[in-house]
């Protein structure tokens, strides 16, 4: 018995089959082109198992919304290509099979949530800081969707008092992802978040945007974990300043786990999005 997972980013797509275990027999990566392009090779690679099911966490926006004339799809991304993609429609088409379909972000969060940092927790919630911003959460051990998908990425935050960056956001400037993301940083400092050094004081900004949106998310979800991923966190040295940060702001108006125990990189490293798709998957075929 095999399951087919698929993480579908902006710049490549990892494509991995399990075996009813869960245990990846076989991975791949495919650059993302145009679908014309990318889906062949997709398609070439799961055409060698027989599936039970497969699961997409998928760059966005996408629609979710199982009432829509278009869910399954790929909505307005800028990606070349891609925008108004039947996604799910094409993948039917091909195999006939159980899709299991949300965002990267939610893949992410649903394999951290059943094989990662959360765990024994019943809900939790996963932000990816790279390129670009992204967050799903899981609670009461389901994934968060209603109408669409949360977009965690475009919350507002309040500009640090140093910081006159405008922000890189084409529709809110200077929000989470405008004043955090990769390249706000590559833009702000002239050079990538890797190259900067780990006592700029520039890191203390980084800190104060992350933690702002942690404690607006952990005023609106309550979640029991809180899970950073991505290019950004890469830096070693930024999890400590988010944290004292969160502390500062939230000055102990609810309660929560112990910080260090609560604000956590991912126990699955760079594999939980396709983990998460690959479980989902697993589900969907049931």
């Amino acid at each position: 018995m095999y399951y087919g997972g698929i993480e579908a980013g902006g710049t490549k797509f990892v494509c991995a089959v399990s075996d009813e275990n869960f245990e990846i027999i076989e991975a791949i990566s495919i650059p993302t082109t145009v679908p014309e392009v990318t889906m062949t090779k997709v398609f070439a690679f799961f055409d060698q198992y027989q599936l039970q099911a497969i699961g997409v966490g998928s760059f966005g926006p996408i629609d979710v919304n199982l009432d829509s004339d278009t869910y399954g799809y790929i909505t307005s991304t800028p990606k070349k290509g891609w925008n108004n993609y039947n996604f799910v429609g094409a993948i039917k088409d091909k195999y006939n099979i159980p899709v299991a379909w949300t965002t990267d972000v939610n893949a992410a969060a649903y394999g951290e949530y059943r094989r990662g940092s959360a765990q024994q927790a019943k809900s939790c919630l996963y932000l990816t800081i790279g390129t670009g911003i992204g967050g799903g959460a899981i609670l009461n051990e389901k994934i968060v969707e209603g109408f669409g998908h949360p977009e965690m990425g475009h919350i507002l935050v309040r500009r640090h008092s140093a910081d006159t960056f405008e922000g890189t956001c084409p529709y809110h400037g200077d929000c989470l992802e405008g004043l955090a993301a990769g390249p706000a940083i590559e833009q702000r400092l002239g050079k990538k978040g890797n190259m900067v050094a780990k006592d700029d004081p520039y890191w203390e900004q980084e800190a104060y945007y992350i933690a702002q949106a942690l404690m607006t998310y952990t005023l609106i979800l309550r979640p029991e974990k809180l899970i950073l991923g991505g290019g950004v966190m890469k830096q070693q040295h930024l999890l400590p300043l988010i944290r004292q940060s969160f502390q500062a702001l939230l000055n102990d108006y609810v309660a929560i786990p112990d910080l260090d125990s609560y604000i956590v990189t991912p126990g699955l490293v760079d594999h939980a999005g396709i983990t998460g798709s690959i479980l989902l998957a697993a589900e969907k075929a049931i």
